[in-house]
């Protein structure tokens, strides 16, 4: 699988697009040129949430004790590191090792750009400054309602921490620090990024190749679709411009949607805004997880068509899930018609190990011989589209996205579990990342002693000297992440603007 290219900025490209193979052909002809869509209306600027009427909701009860209460405020000791100290080698995997995490902080993490991420504007705002931070440090101790007058406070904090990972949360009404000094109403959430949490081990009940924390190039397949799909569903349906996306380290992705409009969600938009992604529903023993109505909303239909794209080679043959008796009944149990169903059953009973790409043409093969008295054509042709989404379509945890106040990993932590870096994908073209290519903090160490060992002697005083990232395989992602933070701050220093000459205008009279 391709990945981001270290050499992507000097070359002024993008990495190069892979393309999709085209999916298994069906019976029913219509089905492959064109999906039938209700006609509701559309505007240019997408889905307008203040425009649409939402259900009423009882208040969400308190965040569960395990995320919601404070943990002990015991802190490690800290390891003075010097700056220019040579990075310590790792295990042999070149994984993790907490050895490497002193002067990951001190010469790698990028803090001036994920402060200038959360801030939006060159010097600390309220953004920042009121901005819930909490570490989890390396004895698991979990520290919650930190926060940072600038950016130097934080840096440094994490440089004394040196924490496993730190979470980002929202910004509150007041410095989170304060919070037990301050009324109950005085102390609220106001903003924070919207946020979609996919993970792989929701595939679990579908995917063969791997199970569990495991990966590998097969199922992150359904990664890369599910940002296919999210990624323009959020952008044409909703307007939304500003989408980071982010490894997680070890098994998914995170989606953090950074325009103003999205930021100031409260929790009833933001559960409309899951509740609109909802397609899968019922349990791992639900026989059926897809009952939509037709027309299928445009939505949908759209969504379908970017499936339909990677359906042969993702499923039908990587994941190859109808192969084994089991597996066939599974997707008879998905078909409408029980005359088609026994002859489908015949024949693989016949051919009991023939591979689930041949099978699924056997439905289509079947049904044009007219085994069936009973069948409907147009019944068909919606099975098959559902089986294509329960299959394919992006399985969230809604949880994550819902509340105001959750807390989500930031981007360039760690994986404790892999040595990874949580790195940046690029939401346009996903199918350039490759997971299993993505730096660890052992391998980053090796990287930097390697450059130094080659070019420090012939480093003079006036030589202007590399950023230390720069000397490793993480310099396309903080690249790639600075110039997504640029475009974010000049868009809402340009907002800012436009806000003051309007009230300029108001006032003249």
């Amino acid at each position: 699988m391709p990945s981001f290219d270290v050499d992507d900025k000097a070359a002024g490209r993008d990495p190069t697009e892979t393309s999709s193979p085209q999916s298994q052909s069906s019976v029913v002809h219509q089905f492959d040129e064109s999906i039938q869509t209700s006609s509701s209306p559309s505007t240019e600027r997408g889905f307008d949430l203040d425009r649409f009427e939402f259900p009423d909701d009882d208040e969400l009860a308190e965040l569960e004790t395990s995320t919601s209460t404070e943990r002990p405020r015991t802190r490690a000791a800290a390891t003075p590191v010097a700056i220019a100290a040579p990075l310590p080698i790792s295990s042999p995997s070149n994984g993790f090792d907490a050895n490497d995490m002193p002067v990951f902080y001190q010469r790698l993490m990028p803090f001036k750009e994920i402060f200038n991420w959360l801030n939006h504007f060159p010097s600390p705002t309220p953004s920042f400054t009121n901005r819930e931070i909490a570490f989890t440090l390396q004895n698991d101790a979990y520290l919650r309602y930190q926060a940072f007058p600038t950016y130097d406070a934080f840096k440094k904090e994490v440089v004394r921490l040196l924490p496993s990972r730190f979470e980002i949360g929202p910004v509150y009404s007041a410095n989170p620090r304060d919070r037990k000094i301050l009324r109950k109403a005085a102390f609220r959430p106001l903003e924070k990024e919207l946020v979609f949490d996919i993970d792989m081990t929701d595939y679990d009940e579908i995917r063969t190749c791997c199970q569990g924390t495991k990966i590998c190039s097969k199922c992150w397949t359904f990664i890369t679709v599910a940002i296919k799909v999210m990624d323009v569903t959020l952008r044409e349906d909703f307007g939304y411009e500003h989408i980071l996306w982010v490894y997680s380290g070890r098994r998914g992705a995170h989606a953090w949607v950074c325009d103003k409009r999205a930021r100031v969600l409260d929790d009833s938009k933001r559960r409309a805004i899951a509740s609109y992604f909802e397609v899968l529903k019922g349990g791992a023993l639900s026989s059926k997880k897809v009952n939509l109505r037709r027309p299928l909303h445009p939505f949908i239909a759209r969504s379908l068509n970017i499936l339909r794209d990677s359906f042969k080679q993702a499923i039908l043959i990587d994941q190859d899930p109808w192969r084994s008796q089991k597996g066939a009944e599974k997707l008879l149990a998905l078909l409408p018609d029980r005359e088609l169903n026994d002859e489908l059953r015949k024949k693989w009973e016949m051919y009991p190990e023939e591979p689930s790409l041949q099978k699924w043409a056997d439905i289509d093969t079947l049904a044009e011989q007219g085994v069936s008295s009973t069948l409907d054509t147009k019944l068909l042709m919606e099975a098959k589209q559902d089986i294509i989404l329960e299959y394919l379509y992006p399985r969230l945890d809604a949880e994550v996205s819902k509340h105001l106040n959750h807390l989500l990993k930031s981007p360039f932590c760690v994986h404790p579990g892999t040595g990874r870096v949580c790195v940046p994908i690029n939401g346009v073209r996903p199918e350039t990342f490759d997971p299993l290519d993505v730096p660890t903090v052992g391998q980053l160490s090796a990287e930097i002693n390697e450059w130094d060992s080659i070019h420090k002697a012939s480093e003079t005083p006036d030589k202007e000297k590399l950023a230390d990232f720069e000397k490793t395989s993480l310099k396309p992602y903080v690249e790639y992440f600075h110039r997504f933070v640029s475009n974010l701050t000049k868009e809402e220093m340009r907002q800012k603007r436009q806000r003051g000459v309007e009230a300029g205008e108001s006032l003249d009279f």
